[in-house]
């Protein structure tokens, strides 16, 4: 099914919903919720404003609310959880996997965890608690302990009859981790390999040691970059010792990606991915508000800078009409630099070796923008205003306001990334400032200059 279709199939799915809530048709509501993907139906109870998603969550059968739980943002999930009794919830937790079951830990109440970890066998709360020790954006918070081991000193044979025994293999498993006996890694063994080669050959003599192990503190966004420059499937995680963690699976790194991808679009409009769309009117207005508040700072440096200039306003109203050319233009030239480098940081295309290169780079481009459309806007202005003179000064503008642009859409990332402070956050901020002074200042000084 395309992209396009199973778009329209939610949103098909999400109004009939809507309609049945409306007229208590609860029958059909729990009917069609429970036919659906956990993915999908967290997706539909993200769509539901508050009241009707509580009532739709009690719908929902208690297998499929546990990996519903993971795949909701935290703030529609924290308001489920809040809402749902506690043996409910320690029903629900436990159908989830240990690392879906981390995701979702920390958000439990504390009743509820206690209850679920005297629930479970020595073997899970281990693995649980050894997935808790690190942070969520972390190898090791991504990462699950289900983890296949076997020796390097046994046949093909015997890892064959060690499976048949278990009578199934994890999810995802393409790959078995081959320890010795201090769980230390050594290498892996391909499911292909073992399937295609002579029963009687010793692991030994098949496994790959030149394996892409994780190291559990490696970052989360690292771990994706590793996945998609590698083609990975699964990896293994180590400790510093080299001693075998678990591992991670693609569906985990899938999730982060998309994670990472929300973020960014986000950030740039100061907002949190986690964040209830249906959360109460003053609550929504007052997040926004301190965003708003840093845009006004930011308009009122512009706006400064405007009434330095005054006076030449008051004698060329032209002025007041071609401002904002410049400043969108300005505007547009630093964001797609802008865009660009935070893009290279985020796939790590850009570092200390190249950063001169791409700074220079996109100074090139400034000024070869900038002055291809100094013409253009000149053209245009002299014609439109019948003054050759103002036309110059509008280019001039232009080519100084797309230069700044260019080198402040690179190099504010750039200090950003340095300070590490996220240029996804921040950068936006930082180069509307920039470009709207330099292009005000541009326009307007010369025009002071030359033109009063």
């Amino acid at each position: 099914m395309s992209r396009t279709a199973r778009k329209d199939q939610i949103e098909h799915h999400l109004l009939r919903i809507s309609k049945w809530l409306d007229h208590g048709n609860l029958k059909r509501v729990t009917s069609n919720l429970n036919s659906l993907h956990p993915a999908e139906i967290s997706l539909i109870l993200e769509a539901l404003q508050p009241c009707d998603r509580e009532i739709a969550w009690k719908l929902i059968d208690t297998k499929l609310r546990g990996e519903v739980l993971v795949e909701l943002n935290d703030e529609v999930r924290n308001g489920l959880i809040d809402a749902t009794p506690t043996r409910d919830l320690v029903d629900a937790a436990e159908t989830l996997e240990t690392d879906d079951l981390a995701d979702i830990a920390d958000d439990l109440p504390s009743i509820a965890l206690e209850q679920l970890l005297h629930s479970m066998n020595n073997q899970d709360r281990q693995r649980l608690e050894s997935v808790l020790l690190f942070d969520d954006d972390t190898a090791g918070g991504l990462m699950n302990t289900d983890t296949l081991t076997i020796r390097q000193d046994v046949t093909l044979d015997a890892v064959l009859r060690y499976l048949r025994l278990r009578g199934e293999i994890p999810d995802l498993t393409d790959s078995l981790m081959v320890v010795n006996r201090k769980d230390l890694l050594l290498g892996v063994l391909p499911l292909a390999t073992l399937l295609t080669h002579s029963e009687e050959q010793k692991v030994s003599s098949l496994m790959l040691t030149d394996v892409e192990s994780i190291p559990a503190t490696l970052p989360s966004s690292e771990v994706a970059l590793l996945f998609e420059q590698h083609d990975l499937i699964s990896a293994p995680v180590i400790d510093n010792q080299g001693k075998l963690l678990g591992r991670i699976t693609i569906d985990d790194v899938v999730d982060v990606i998309r994670d990472e991808a929300d973020h960014s679009i986000m950030s740039m409009a100061g907002l949190d991915e986690e964040q209830d769309m249906f959360a109460p009117v003053t609550l929504s207005a007052k997040r926004r508000a301190v965003w708003l508040g840093v845009n006004l700072l930011t308009a009122v440096a512009a706006s400064l800078v405007i009434g330095l200039f005054e006076p030449t306003l008051e004698k060329m109203v032209a002025l007041a009409i071609l401002m904002p050319i410049v400043a969108s233009m300005g505007g547009v030239a630093g964001t797609q630099t802008l865009t660009l480098v935070i893009r290279g940081l985020a796939l790590r295309q850009i570092g200390r070796s190249n950063a001169r290169l791409l700074i220079f780079k996109e100074l090139t481009v400034g000024v070869l923008n900038g002055i291809i459309w100094a013409l253009v806007v000149a053209t245009i202005a002299a014609l439109w205003f019948n003054n050759t003179n103002l036309g110059i000064l509008i280019g001039a503008a232009i080519i100084i306001t797309l230069i700044c642009a260019a080198l402040a859409g690179a190099i504010i990332p750039l200090v950003l990334h340095q300070l590490e402070i996220d240029p996804a956050l921040a950068g936006g901020v930082l180069l509307t400032t920039v470009t709207d002074v330099v292009g005000f200042l541009a326009f307007l000084g010369l025009a002071t200059v030359f033109l009063a």
